[in-house]
């Protein structure tokens, strides 16, 4: 007999906003509101309303923070809208799931206050959450490979034999190193989505759930080996020995699975039920997967937005350089789950928009449509905030080569797309080159609603067609899908995507690749592995 429909809530918190999804476990999504965080992301300044002095604080170029409180009024402001939208009460909501940034993380006390809302540690950036694009950490990284190589440390092979630029472990050795009296007083570290898991459960640091995907892939953890030994970590640095048994508590929990209930106190701010199950926490980009209806092997999710990642189910296991991650279960049951990336894709679009002082993108892309495969001559090379895979090289820089006279901002923009899809078709060769099987493409987020011609010229350079999945909310009705399994809805995750997020045929738009471009794109795809290579060398 077929149980009733249920109500669950997916929290999808990116880089400027939350986005609240209310979804049905017969018919999954049904509504999404986004509320943006306040502060948005502290690039410049710390403003001088958040300092204790109340002057503004100046950081470096390369940092990058955000406001805790932000997480919580925003979610809470989402959450209370879309129920007044919608007309449900907050009783009604059966389970919660959470996905987040990563690696976004920071320090906090044994009770879970962020040290930055402490009076004595306001005006130190390092005691304020570091967003994922945070990049202070170059050389902090650089030690950590070096030494992790020349020791052959065992979770080396499941990261490609490189250690992310804004990983979780490099973020707090360069607090180690430039604000040590912030490490003395954090008691503990922690993913930002386990924090906000935990402000919504509560419970002892003991007790928190740190979720198995966050820090599988940006943590350096491994279901066999734990965290990095003893033994690594006082050879990085000698006060980081003793790191994961004092500073690190918690439990590993997988996605899907309950951290715990919801307090009393968060059910009052977000106007929901106490005792509610709330699923442990996943990385945004990998909740688009479930969020896309991908319940088999061999789909690559290409999740669109500020940056992209690129992720994939699959039975096989290999161990890929500059694959970021490999994990088991680390995005399905049952699956090796691998993660790849770009670093810079839609913040690039804007960054150039803005550089040239274009009007909007979409009156770019018209402009930009009209010219022919390789921008009349002009190449592009989209490391513009370095390149996550296949090189996962913080300090590798973008190019234009082959500008003229006659080149304006909409070749520019024709470039870039053509650069940001020759990227993806590195990261497919190289998975394809290892035996994992690519056999589809589903692309989700913002981006590939907003962009036509960025998909178009994506199924064009990889000589495929590309389905965009019809929710422009995956990770978010992903996270709902977590929420539902938290809360025992379903047997497995396999049904509950196909109940909740598995599109008919004919709601799912494909992109197939324009006839004859195929020998173009080859070519052009050489040129740029060729600059590519004249960029390594630079470098």
């Amino acid at each position: 007999m077929k149980s009733s429909p249920a109500l669950v809530l997916g929290l999808d918190f990116g880089t400027e906003s939350v986005r609240a999804l209310l979804a049905d476990t017969h018919r999954g999504e049904i509504e999404a509101l986004s509320v943006r965080y306040a502060h948005g992301q502290i690039v410049h300044d710390i403003p001088a309303s958040l300092t204790g002095s109340g002057k503004p604080i100046a950081i470096h170029p390369q940092y990058a923070f955000q406001e805790p409180g932000d997480w919580l009024r925003s979610a809470a402001k989402a959450v209370r809208a879309l129920l007044r939208k919608t007309g449900h009460s907050g009783e009604s909501i059966r389970g919660i799931g959470v996905d987040f940034t990563s690696c976004t993380m920071l320090p906090t006390t044994q009770d879970g206050t962020p040290l930055c809302w402490r009076e004595e540690w306001k005006n130190e950036p390092f005691a304020w959450p570091k967003l994922w694009k945070h990049h202070g950490a170059q050389l902090q990284t650089d030690r950590i490979n070096q030494i992790a190589a020349k020791r052959e440390e065992p979770f080396l092979p499941y990261y490609g034999r490189v250690v992310g630029l804004e990983w979780f472990f490099p973020k707090i050795l360069e607090t180690i190193e430039k604000a040590p009296q912030v490490y003395d007083a954090a008691e503990v570290w922690l993913e930002a989505g386990d924090w906000f898991v935990w402000q919504l459960v509560g419970g002892s640091a003991a007790d928190m759930a740190r979720s198995t995907c966050q820090a599988g892939y940006k943590g350096m953890w491994t279901a066999a080996e734990g965290y990095p030994s003893e033994a690594f970590l006082k050879a990085v640095n000698p006060r980081w020995k003793n790191i994961v048994k004092e500073k690190l508590p918690g439990r590993l929990v997988p996605p899907g699975v309950a951290a715990g209930v919801l307090t009393k106190e968060m059910a009052k701010q977000f106007g929901l039920s106490p005792g509610t199950p709330v699923s442990a926490a996943i990385i945004d980009a990998h909740a688009g997967v479930p969020g896309a209806g991908a319940a088999e092997p061999g789909t690559l999710v290409m999740v669109m937005g500020t940056s992209s990642c690129h992720m994939l189910n699959s039975c096989t296991e290999a161990y890929l350089p500059g694959v970021a991650g490999v994990v088991k279960d680390g995005i399905l049951p049952g699956y090796y789950g691998y993660e790849t990336g770009q670093a810079a894709v839609g913040d690039a679009f804007d960054w150039l928009r803005r550089l040239t002082n274009s009007k909007s993108l979409s009156s770019l892309g018209e402009e930009a449509a009209a010219l022919p495969a390789g921008a009349e001559g002009l190449l592009c090379l989209d490391w513009f905030h370095g390149c996550r895979t296949p090189l996962m090289n913080g300090n590798l820089r973008g190019a234009f080569t082959g500008l003229s006279l006659h080149h304006g901002p909409a070749h520019m923009y024709r470039a870039l797309l053509e650069a940001s899809a020759m990227g993806l078709r590195w990261i497919v060769e190289l998975l394809q080159g290892g035996n994992v099987e690519v056999n589809r493409f589903v692309a989700t987020g913002g981006l590939p609603h907003h962009n036509p011609l960025m998909v178009q010229v994506y199924a064009d350079v990889l000589n495929a067609t590309i389905e965009i999945h019809p929710s422009k909310n995956g990770p978010a009705l992903g996270a709902a899908i977590l929420g539902a399994m938290a809360a025992d809805l379903f047997p497995d995750s396999e049904t509950a995507i196909r109940a909740m997020s598995m599109p008919k045929r004919s709601q799912m738009k494909c992109v197939k690749p324009t006839r004859n471009l195929h020998k173009t794109y080859d070519a052009l795809y050489r040129s740029y592995r060729e600059l590519a290579t004249f960029e390594l060398q630079r470098v």
